[in-house]
Order: structure tokens, then sequence, then C-alpha cells
């Protein structure tokens, strides 16, 4: 069973209102009764509720990696206050009396049980290909051809509306574009969310936003510029290849690169896995959180960074909230422990793919594994700069990329922070305009065994106004801790 910890529960929680709920519940007593299985794989009890009877709640984790919740209580929200008071009694170290499983949650476990088996004898029968003993595939999904040809059309007429503005914007000139222009072009994007294409439509509101600036005109204009290149990119991109998937609706889609969530499109796990794009048995641990609002979206972002411990390679994970749902979705925050995920589910493209899990335990982090994130960090800075540079050079790439570096010494240079490595190469550090959280006045406090052969994890940005690239710490990683500059 994963350790349950204060900080693992706080991980389970819908929200920050529900984890104090829950940890109030169990400051105060509030659970009568207290039990758990003689294996330890179900915690129950009962909490004082506003009426006569308490609610009986329950945390069952015969399944470890996918915790079940129940609760009598009323609440839609899962876990609930209740079920995180348990757990936040059981952390803890409240007694918890040794009890047999109640005949209602051994039933229900039963019947899971029994539908697993029918999973897995499925499964199987598809593996052998029924009596004969002969392999065959997986049942691939089944695709409406029609259906398909037809959003198809529709995508390639919103991208023919991207174009206009796109050129409607050029030859108007940034400078014209005032208040009341800008209104009528907002108006005119609103129309793209009748064509399938809310990702074109959201860069081209990026663009829109950045036009809106008025504290540096310079800097706005480049920006402008480089958003204008993309949003080129983008129409010439994805034309082509929607254009060629509607002409052959047979054709695969494309996970090779990001292009189709630039389009829109948002992946399900069924099809990533139908596309290989799922790995097993891996442990990952997060090196940095962070949560922003993207105005162009309309939605919250919780975005964590990760490293898988056995290769070294780098991830994210991005949780959306929309701005009108967000009080009824689960936010994401900070992990400090090794998750142990079954599968992970990557998504196409990127330097730094996103990925998902579902399934997962947790563990403490040992000095092992802060071992092998520094093992797996990149020593040469000039091989890291040139791998950088050319991500940064494709109009489609993230424009924020990250690296792991390993660094010989931290110091000053100047007036600027800067680390270098074994063979003299610097990498300017400093606060970048993407993050809005500046860290270097931090520097200063970090103890004197930080400034030598450590890995720092960092974020870079082109300024492409002045030319320069710039990084920012995220992280550090020492031999006995996890030095967190963003969480």
């Amino acid at each position: 069973m994963t350790a349950i910890t204060e900080a693992y529960v706080d991980s389970l929680a819908l929200n920050a209102a529900a984890a104090k709920n829950g940890r109030d519940l169990a400051k105060k007593n509030s659970f009568p009764a207290l039990r758990r299985s003689e294996d330890g794989t179900l915690l129950f009890g009962e909490c004082k509720g506003s009426g006569k009877e308490p609610y009986r709640c329950s945390v069952d984790f015969a399944k470890p990696e996918a915790p079940v919740y129940r609760c009598s209580c009323p609440s839609r929200q899962f876990p609930c206050k209740h079920n995180l008071g348990l757990l936040y009694a059981y952390a803890a170290g409240q007694p918890f009396e040794t009890a047999d499983v109640p005949a209602d949650i051994a039933e229900k476990r039963s019947k899971a049980e029994q539908r697993e088996e029918k999973k897995k004898e499925a499964a199987q029968a598809a593996a052998t290909g029924g009596e004969d003993g002969a392999a065959s595939p997986a049942p691939k999904r089944r695709t409406n051809k029609s259906a398909l040809v037809k959003k198809l059309a529709a995508q390639l007429e919103g991208i023919d509306l991207l174009d206009k503005l796109v050129r409607q914007t050029v030859q108007a000139g940034l400078a014209s574009l005032d208040a009341k222009a800008l209104k009528v072009m907002e108006d005119q994007a609103k129309q793209l969310g009748n064509y399938y294409v809310p990702g074109l439509q959201a860069a081209f509101r990026e663009l829109l936003l950045a036009l809106r600036q008025t504290d540096d005109r310079e800097r706005l204009y480049t920006e402008a510029m480089d958003r204008l290149t993309v949003l080129h990119t983008l129409v010439k991109k994805s034309r082509d290849y929607i254009a060629a998937r509607r002409d052959d609706p047979d054709l695969p889609p494309d996970t090779e690169s990001p292009l189709e969530e630039w389009i829109g499109h948002a992946w399900q796990l069924a099809e990533l896995r139908e596309h290989g794009l799922v790995r097993t048995d891996a442990e990952l641990l997060q090196l940095a959180f962070r949560s922003y609002a993207d105005e162009a979206r309309g939605e919250y972002v919780d975005e964590g960074f990760w490293v898988r411990l056995d290769s070294g390679e780098l991830y994210a994970t991005r949780h959306y909230r929309p701005f009108r749902a967000a009080k009824y979705i689960k936010e994401e925050d900070s992990c400090y422990a090794v998750v142990r995920a079954k599968e992970v589910f990557v998504y196409p493209g990127g330097r730094t793919p996103r990925i998902r899990f579902e399934e997962m335990t947790m563990r403490e982090a040992a000095p092992a594994d802060l071992a092998a994130v520094k093992a797996h960090a990149v020593r040469s800075f000039a091989e890291a700069i040139k791998s950088v540079k050319n991500e940064l050079k494709q109009p489609l790439s993230d424009k924020r990329p990250i690296a792991l570096l390993r660094y010989a010494r931290l110091g000053t240079v100047g007036d600027r922070y800067a680390i270098e490595d074994g063979e003299g190469k610097r990498i300017a550090l400093g606060n970048i305009r993407a993050l809005s959280h500046p860290v270097t006045q931090l520097l200063p406090l970090l103890e004197k065994s930080a400034a030598e052969d450590q890995a720092m994890l960092v974020m870079f940005e082109h300024d492409l106004q002045d030319g320069r690239l710039t990084a920012q710490p995220l992280a550090i990683v020492t031999d006995t801790e996890s030095i967190r500059f963003v969480y």
C-alpha cells in the first residue's frame, strides 16, 4: 500500500478547501470509530455529521495504484472531506482498531474482482486469437469516416478563416491596430470556435492579447511578429495536413509532432495506447511545479516538470481547468514523493513531451534517487545550448525549453549569476518573462555546498529584442535534497 503521509493526502484533495476541511476533522477528533482491515488494505470508520447518524466512510487500497473512496455523505467530491479526514487521521498516527472488512465492502470488492477477471479473459482471448492459438492484434477503434471527412472539411474552413485574419492583421499594419480594431478582430476570432480548431483559435488570441500591451511598444512589435510567424506556419502546415487526411481518411494521425495538439485535438488515452505512446513501470520524480492562467485558452494550467529515474527523460504534466468550471475540477499540487506509475501515456511531439498517468503508488524519495537525477544531468553546456537553439529555430517548438544541467560551479560574473561546466562554458542565469516568478534573488541564500558539482533544472528563454538566451533556475538537486525555486 502507498505510504500514507500528510503530503500524499494533500495530493488527493480536490482543492485547498477540501484539504483544510479534512485536516480539521482529524484534528477535532471527529471520528468516534477508526478501523483498519487486518491486511491494511482498507481504512474505514465513522465521522460525526450534522445529523444524528454519523457518516460511514472508507478508503479501499485493494488496488494501491487506484484507491476507491466511499462515503455515505451527499457530497459529489471524491475523495470527500470525510475520506480525507480519515486519511489525515491515519497519517497523524491516530489509533486504528483492527476489524473485519464490512460485508457491503466485501461484496463490492468481489464484484470488482469479477469484472477485472472478465477483462483479463477478454484480453487473453484477443491476444491468442481464440481456440486455434494464432496471435491476433488488439482491435483498433472504428472510425466513422463520413463524420471524420465532415469534421476535416470544417477544419479547413476554419484554417481559411485564420489565414484571412492573419493577412488582414499584416496588411493593416501593427501600428494601426487601436482598441476598436482589436475588438473587431476578437469578435472575428470567436467564429473560429465553430470549426473544431480550438488550438488555432487560442494561438490567434495570444496575438491579440500581446497587441493589447502598451508598456513597451518595441518589444510588443517584436513579440507580435514572432507570433505572426507561428500563425503563418500553423496555417500552412495544418492546411496541408488536414487536406491530406480529408482526401484519404485512412491516413493515421500525426504522432511524431505536436501539430494535432496545436490544431486543438484532445488526445484520448485509448488513442495514445493504440499508437504505442505508452511506457510501463516508470518511476518519476517531480522537480518543479507551477500554476498559471492561460488567458488565450481560458484555462488555469497546473504544470509539473518530472524526470524519469531510470532513463533521465524529462517530461511535463499539464492539468487544464477551464475558468468556468475550475471550482468543480481538482487542482493539482506539488508532489515531493517518487511516483511509481504502472502506465505513462506520452503525448506526441516536443523536446519535453507531456505525459499523463492514472494508476500510481508513491514512496519517499531516497538519496539514491537524487544521485540518479544528478547522474542524468547534461555535463556539456555547449551540447545543451546547441540542442536548445536547434529547438528554438523551429516555429512550432516549445519557446521555453527546459534542461537538466550538471554544473561544476555556481557564482557571479559581474552583476549576474551564472553556472559553469567542467570545460569552463557558462550559462547566464536570470528571471525570464514567461514565468513571472523571479527567483535569482534567492540564490545568495543557498548553502555553500550547492555552489559546486550539483544539478540544476532550468527553463530557457530567448529574448527576441536583445538576442540573449537566459536560463531561469527551477530547481537544484544535491546529494541530500531537491531545492525548488518554483513549486
